[in-house]
Parts: structure tokens; sequence; C-alpha cells
């Protein structure tokens, strides 16, 4: 995952994404290290703190900007 580098990247530490997420610095450290598995709900409110998509932060693509949602109705077309 690229959560590490989503964070850096922000000049965040751990406790700041830790506190947006209601968990321990601890907790979400494991998440970063790979040494628990981040619960789904963790990964989208990631996905949308960073205004990234959950494919990025898997690593399933290399996108990292979030595509516009052309299902909602205030979308130009």
């Amino acid at each position: 995952m690229r959560i590490r580098d989503l964070r850096e990247d922000a000049d965040l530490k751990q406790k700041d994404v830790s506190g947006h997420l209601h968990c321990s610095q601890q907790i979400y450290s494991d998440y970063e290290t790979g040494k628990v598995e981040m619960p789904i709900a963790f990964l989208i409110r990631l996905a949308q703190f960073y205004n990234t998509t959950t494919d990025y932060i898997l690593g399933l693509t290399n996108r990292r900007d979030r595509p516009k949602d052309h299902c909602r109705p205030d979308s130009a077309e």
C-alpha cells in the first residue's frame, strides 16, 4: 500500500492521520507496515482524505488523481 508515501507527501505525521481515522498511532503504524490489515472503511476514508482512489492506495493503478464522477447530478455533461 502507498499510505506512507501519501502521508509523507502531505507532510503529515502518523499521529495526524491516526487522529483523522480515530485510531491510535500504533494501530496506524501497523497499517503502514503491513502488520495489520486495514479495514475497508479506513481505506475509503484515507482515499477521501488524500483525494485519491482506493485503487491507487492499494497499488492497482498509478493514476493518483480521482476521475470525475460522471454519475453525479452536479457534473457537467
